[in-house]
């Protein structure tokens, strides 16, 4: 009877049912199924009010839509074209490094798709740009800055897994830099071989950029100085950023109006939020169930039959990431699928901080990946292209993250290196 019951949930959940109502009936179901008192689910759910960590995942969002109003994304541009436009295919790194920036800050690669492409897309073909390319330079652009700070699926994934976020921070600069640095190599060999015009570097443009643009450039300094210097927590560091934007917003910049336009978007960002923490006490509820039913334990004994070997291991678990990418939104597939792997991790002894930046790269990409991933479909509905098409354009930039993905995954160095650096110091 149990099980005909989760097939049906499973099938609901694919036709659409919200997808925090299916996990939260899952998690019932199965704690029925295995005797264990449905009580658990709001305890979990206490558990999670209380902890002092998530305080950060609204205040972060709250800050980043902010940023999103008024001419942050056109200073950024404007930074960046003066800093990199001089380079062969300049342009392209240009919106390479904006839309890197712009995620890490906002923590969503759609919204980085709609403000940014809108602003770039028409910049790169006017300069003879090939489409398919400018195509799918911004929207693979859309999640390059996963793994860069203050970045919001960083610290849901260190809420989770219980690993440090100030370590996991750190872990992610060295992939992150690879992964946006292979994609600006690429821009440049291409913008050699169209021979495209460059534009010569000024420095009064870039003195003038970087004044402009300084107010947000500082955001990410200023959050891993005052984390990694003692002076304040991930939660105060998220507090100290809505009130640094709101100054430089309202008084700066005179973009918002805090009667106007404040309590519309806090409205807008807490819609966000209000979702993540919905699934978030659902999957909690969830993870009990996997405790309690020892299905981690299960899993690892039917792989230990199929897979003997570290590397076997590696390869199988970034297939099952990238599918899961393609399929689910990245603060959903932490909740649900982090509680599954670590355990599974821990076996065959891969490092915790290495895991969570293979488990970013993965899902990045995921929302790249043809047939259904989501970055496909904003850039498809925000550029009016057809989806076929977006499957031809990002095919170069996927294969070239896939290669990158494969340097991340083998060789943990790369991401332990500086949080190792950090230790010995």
């Amino acid at each position: 009877m149990v099980l005909p019951a989760f097939i049906m949930l499973l099938l609901l959940i694919i036709f659409g049912l919200p997808i925090f109502a299916g996990i939260m009936a899952i998690s019932m179901l199965g704690l029925y199924s295995t005797q264990v008192p449905l009580s658990a689910i709001p305890i979990e759910i206490s558990r999670l009010a209380n902890s002092p960590i998530l305080l950060a995942i609204p205040l972060f969002t709250f800050a980043g839509y902010l940023l999103s109003e008024g001419d942050t994304s056109k200073r950024l541009v404007r930074f960046s074209i003066s800093l990199f436009g001089w380079l062969p295919g300049g342009l392209g790194v240009v919106a390479l490094v904006s839309c890197a920036f712009f995620t890490a800050i906002t923590g969503a690669t759609g919204i980085t798709i709609i403000a940014l492409g809108g602003l770039l897309l028409p910049a790169l073909i006017s300069e003879k740009y090939k489409e398919n390319f400018s195509l799918g330079l911004i929207t693979t652009s859309g999640s390059l800055g996963l793994h860069f700070p203050p970045s919001l699926p960083i610290i849901l994934y260190g809420f989770v897994s219980g690993v440090h976020i100030e370590k996991l921070f750190i872990a992610g600069l060295l992939p992150g830099l690879l992964m946006l640095g292979i994609l600006c190599i690429f821009s440049v060999l291409m913008g050699k071989h169209w021979r495209l015009e460059r534009p010569v570097f000024k420095k009064a443009e870039f003195i003038s950029a970087t004044r402009q643009a300084a107010w947000e450039l500082l955001i990410p300094i200023l959050i891993l100085i005052g984390i990694f210097t003692g002076f304040c927590t991930a939660a105060e560091a998220a507090a100290l950023t809505v009130v640094y934007v709101v100054l430089m917003k309202t008084l700066v910049f005179k973009e918002l109006n805090i009667i106007h336009d404040m309590p519309r978007i806090m409205v807008e960002s807490m819609k966000m939020v209000g979702g993540i923490m919905i699934i978030l006490g659902a999957a909690l509820g969830f993870t009990n169930y996997l405790v309690d039913a020892f299905i981690p334990m299960k899993i690892l004994q039917a792989m230990e039959g199929v897979v003997h070997t570290k590397i076997g291991f590696l390869l199988i678990l970034n297939l099952f990431l990238i599918l899961v990418g393609c399929m689910m939104d990245i603060f959903s597939a932490i909740l649900i699928v982090v509680p599954l792997i670590i355990p599974l991790a821990d076996r065959f002894g891969i490092d915790p901080l290495h895991l969570g930046v293979i488990f970013l790269a993965n899902l990045g990409i995921g929302y790249n990946t043809p047939p259904i991933g989501l970055n496909l479909f904003i850039a498809g509905s925000r550029f009016n292209r057809p989806i076929v098409l977006l499957y031809k354009a990002t095919l170069p930039f996927l294969l070239l993250l896939l290669f990158t993905l494969l340097l991340i995954t083998y060789w943990p160095d790369l991401s332990l290196f500086l949080p190792n650096l950090f230790d010995n110091n």
